[in-house]
């Protein structure tokens, strides 16, 4: 029976499995396939998405395919490229402690810092509607109710919302429909904020392609760019995700919506083993 050789990757919760394009062509599916196949947590691996180093580029160090657990492509993943930078500069595909990263959200620089965080340069949020894509007001009817809107991008699409209710059990009732509005023709994240101080948030997330989500990297920067741009925090932000904390840094505040968005945080290995086709 044949196997491939798996790693298993966590940043606060969002989890990965990551393999090298090797151990892809022995599986003979698709990547889509593939993701389905290995992220269910029933009768695959488990995880939030598949990452596969990609090697032949030209304009960055490294490159990486990524996909959702429901198959689906997405252009970046916060969480996600913390892992990947760790697995990369363990398994010498980099030499380096900041390096280039070509995705499909464009060249996303990442740093391994000294205490086992990881930063991640995750360029500038884009609020042009047609960039986003989202064509529609700012204000969104779903189920029962009606919410004030931002739509961001942080390489992918994003919801924010602001709520002095319980984010999670928000996230659950209203992501779902939220994700698949016609104001989003490519789908969207959704991300529920409570602001709990100046310099702290609590968010959870609905995410596109994989629902809902222990953590969101660029959830994360898309609610702190917007908190700041609203003036209802400052600069460094703590995120309280579910499964643990990320810190998000952005000077954006002074009206120069491009300064880029610093997102740092953990990043850990759960297992390597075996998987049997």
């Amino acid at each position: 029976m044949h196997t491939i050789n798996v790693t298993k990757m966590q940043g606060c919760g969002n989890d990965f499995i990551i393999l090298s394009y090797e151990e892809f062509q022995k599986t003979k599916l698709s990547m889509s396939e593939l993701a389905k196949k290995i992220c269910n947590r029933n009768f695959g691996v488990g995880a939030d998405g598949i990452i596969i180093p990609k090697t032949d580029v030209q304009n960055a160090d490294i490159g990486w395919y990524f996909y959702n657990s429901d198959g689906s492509t997405a252009q970046m993943c916060g969480n996600g490229m913390r892992c990947f930078a760790k697995y990369v500069y363990d398994n010498k595909l980099v030499d380096k402690k900041v390096f280039s990263v070509e995705t499909l959200a464009g060249i996303i620089k990442p740093e391994l810092l000294e205490n086992g965080f990881v930063k991640v340069n995750m360029g500038a949020p884009i609020f042009e509607h047609s960039k986003i894509p989202f064509f529609g007001e700012n204000e969104i009817t779903v189920l029962d109710k009606k919410f004030q809107i931002t739509p961001v991008s942080m390489g992918n699409p994003h919801c924010v919302i602001f709520t002095d209710k319980n984010p999670m059990e928000y996230a659950k009732k209203y992501g779902p429909f939220i994700e698949e509005h016609e104001f989003f023709p490519e789908k969207t994240n959704t991300e529920f904020v409570k602001i709990i101080s100046r310099g702290e948030i609590d968010m959870c997330v609905y995410e596109r392609g994989c629902g809902i989500t222990l953590a969101c990297g660029t959830g994360a920067c898309a609610s702190v760019a917007v908190s700041v741009l609203n003036n209802l925090t400052e600069q460094k932000v703590k995120v309280n995700l579910p499964g643990g904390a990320v810190f998000v840094e952005w000077q954006g505040n002074s009206g120069n919506t491009a300064e880029d968005i610093f997102l740092i945080g953990p990043a850990q290995y759960v297992f390597s083993a075996n998987y049997r086709l």
